[in-house]
């Protein structure tokens, strides 16, 4: 691939200057990393800011060389799609990003040249995330203005994101709203809590979908989007995820993952404010546990 620096793009970063045409930013800051891009026939740094007129090479021959197969055996499915943006229905098991301890098989590796957007060169167009474990839906950006604007809505509470979850134990009443800070536990900092030196505002609002025997299926909808907040949120009044391994106690009904699916997501297109509404069913495993809890004694 061969570039001509346009003189509007001049003094614009590299990395950044190429994220377009090559699908993402990261994706760019791995070939220039690999020394895959020269500006003017020497190899560039990714911080550089090549002038108007400069040429840009990159070198395509040596691009399968390089990580972005890391998630190629990733799966998960396309609820919906358009030239601005995906909606992604991700399975249990799947991390979003790379992170300590999970650089590889990640979602935005699968992903790679089909996201782009954000600040963060190793979460391009991610918008918000799941827990690995949990499963469902999540809207993913392609373009810069898509990402912006989803953002955007997100901060203004716009986008209705909604979560099934099986509870051991039952609500007081049919519906209420949790309303506590939360943040990384002043004691163990592998875990979410009240109990913490540097809480955040977070805001989860449920209602009861099926009362079962011992067991509960609420409906979630989230004003914020903390880290483990509906999982520490519902554990903080009695009623604790089925099958969560690190805030749950009680029946598990033969689960490996905490009961807790996306399973719907609601915004305006950024793109003509219409309305996408996207509903995900309820993967094999939760569908079987909740069987089971329906049947209990």
């Amino acid at each position: 691939m061969r570039l001509s620096v346009a003189e509007a793009d001049a003094g614009e970063r590299l990395d950044a200057l190429l994220s377009s045409p090559l699908g993402s930013r990261a994706r760019a800051q791995r070939l220039i990393a690999a020394g895959q891009v020269t500006v003017d026939g020497e190899v560039a740094a990714k911080s550089s800011k090549p002038a108007a007129g400069a040429v840009i090479e990159i070198n395509e021959a040596d691009q399968r060389e390089l990580p972005d197969d890391h998630g190629a055996d990733t799966e998960f499915r396309i609820a919906y799609e358009d030239g601005s943006l995906l909606v992604v229905d991700k399975p249990a098991g799947v991390v979003v990003h790379p992170a300590r301890g999970h650089t590889t098989g990640t979602l935005v590796q699968a992903l790679a040249g089909r996201a782009a957007g954000g600040d963060d060169p190793e979460r391009p167009g991610i918008v918000h995330r799941l827990d690995r474990d949990t499963s469902g839906l999540l809207v993913v950006a392609r373009d810069e203005v898509t990402h912006r604007t989803l953002r955007a809505q997100m901060a203004k509470r716009e986008v209705t994101r909604e979560y099934l979850a099986l509870v051991n134990g039952r609500p007081s009443a049919r519906s209420g709203t949790i309303d506590a800070p939360i943040g990384r536990d002043r004691r163990n900092r592998t875990k979410v809590s009240l109990d913490s030196d540097r809480p955040r505002s977070a805001t989860t609002h449920f209602e009861i979908e099926q009362a079962l025997p011992t067991t509960t299926l609420l409906r979630v909808k989230l004003d914020t989007g903390r880290t483990h907040q509906i999982r520490v949120h519902l554990e903080a009044i009695g009623l604790p995820v089925v099958g969560d391994q690190s805030y749950g106690k009680g029946a598990d009904y033969g689960l490996a993952r905490q009961f807790l699916h996306a399973a719907r997501l609601r915004f305006k297109h950024p793109r003509d404010g219409t309305e996408v509404d996207v509903v995900s069913p309820l993967p094999v495993d939760l569908a079987r546990a909740l069987e089971l809890a329906q049947n209990a004694v």
